[in-house]
């Protein structure tokens, strides 16, 4: 791609397994943990998706950046991932949208890549085993060394990453992404926690008319409580929800409060606060084709996820049907979302305090889009509240 010869790169999983294949984007080392993604289209989103932090990921799609990057598309201001792993890197970009290049967008960003190794071998291995720490490094290219010091990095249990993604400073998402549309009537003031925030949510927050001020992700909840807002957004983010210790707490000091809807990482912490419990899953849900069935409509959803952990159904006492209704600390809450492949639990939502939460990312960038109505349901919550 830069008209040198492509370095030599190695791939090595902490279970000993070990790829070689060329190194593309920045020359170096990555480590974190690796992760696939099943999608077809949609890379940039997944390069500059904070939930990412800490990964290596692995794309199923064999050639990958036919279409280039653009500013419009991306997810946050820098790319997220710690590696990146591809069949078949494309040499050109093909796309009046493109402004630039996979293997230059990860050099710039100082980010390693693999290609050229058997991508659906390293799927089937992360499937069957789990997802397990690894590295990418095109400077220590002896197998035994580099298994050794992927062993001894740190796991992704336990890990609180959403601080080291959230932003900085509280501000307007106005600045990001222009004016709620005011076509639907009252625009609503809502507070959103930036644990790991996609810029596609903060669009589809203002695409319906809601108003949102983001803050860091260890706000204070009496901060947001006394500023007057109309509901609270719970975004998404990386890491061990168990570990996000303050999103629990404030998340718990907010229910019964002010209308919360929560997206992935968010749907964790809300089910912590209401005394659940989460458990890190073997391989995690990446990619945009997950079927999800929605019990209190009967419509099955596809949708686009991104997680490596869940919310465990069982860590509450359970009746009912056909919606299965938990008993919380905040009252009865319906479990109202369930995936099709694995029977894994995608959503709730509290029948005696305006709350309601969803695994899956609704906002879908770059698709696909059935679950959008989600961000209406939290209008009219904050409606009726």
């Amino acid at each position: 791609m830069t008209g040198r010869p492509a370095p030599v790169a190695l791939l090595a999983l902490e279970d000993g397994t070990v790829f070689r294949g060329a190194g593309f984007g920045a020359e170096g080392e990555a480590f974190g943990e690796a992760v696939f993604n099943t999608g077809m289209a949609g890379y940039q989103e997944v390069l500059t998706d904070p939930s990412y932090a800490g990964q290596i990921v692995a794309m199923t799609a064999p050639q990958q950046g036919n279409y280039g990057v653009n500013r419009e598309d991306a997810e946050s201001v820098r790319v997220q991932v710690s590696g990146f792993v591809v069949r078949e890197a494309s040499r050109r970009a093909s796309s009046w949208r493109a402004d630039g290049g996979l293997a230059d967008e990860l050099s710039a960003a100082g980010v390693a890549g693999i290609e050229g190794i058997d991508t659906r071998r390293l799927t089937l291995r992360l499937r069957e085993h789990g997802a397990m720490r690894a590295a990418i490094s095109t400077v220590d290219v002896d197998a035994t060394s580099l298994v050794d010091r992927v062993r001894a990095s740190p796991s992704m249990a336990g890990a609180d990453l959403a601080r080291t993604v959230s932003a900085g400073r509280r501000y307007e998402a106005a600045e990001l992404v222009g004016p709620a549309d005011p076509s639907l009537g009252k625009v609503f003031r809502v507070a959103a926690f930036d644990y790991g925030m996609k810029r596609t949510i903060l669009r589809r927050l203002a695409a319906t008319g809601c108003e949102t001020t983001v803050f860091p992700a260890d706000t204070p909840a009496s901060q947001v409580l006394s500023g007057g807002f109309d509901g609270v957004f719970l975004s998404n983010g990386p890491g061990d929800p168990a570990a996000t210790a303050y999103g629990v707490a404030g998340v718990r000091a907010l229910i019964g409060h002010v209308p919360i809807f929560g997206i992935c990482l968010g749907h964790q912490l809300l089910a912590l606060a209401l005394g659940g419990r989460t458990f890190k899953m073997r391989f995690g849900h990446r990619g945009v084709n997950q079927p999800v069935k929605n019990l209190r409509t009967g419509v099955v959803e596809i949708t686009s996820h991104n997680h490596g952990f869940a919310v465990d159904p069982d860590g509450w006492t359970r009746a009912g049907a056909p919606i299965p209704v938990a008993a919380t600390d905040h009252g009865p809450v319906e479990l109202t979302h369930w995936n099709l492949n694995d029977g894994s639990l995608e959503g709730l939502r509290c029948i005696d305090v305006p709350a309601f939460s969803v695994q899956y990312h609704p906002e879908a960038a770059p698709g696909p889009h059935d679950s959008r109505y989600l961000f209406r349901d939290f209008r009219d919550l904050m409606g009726r509240a």
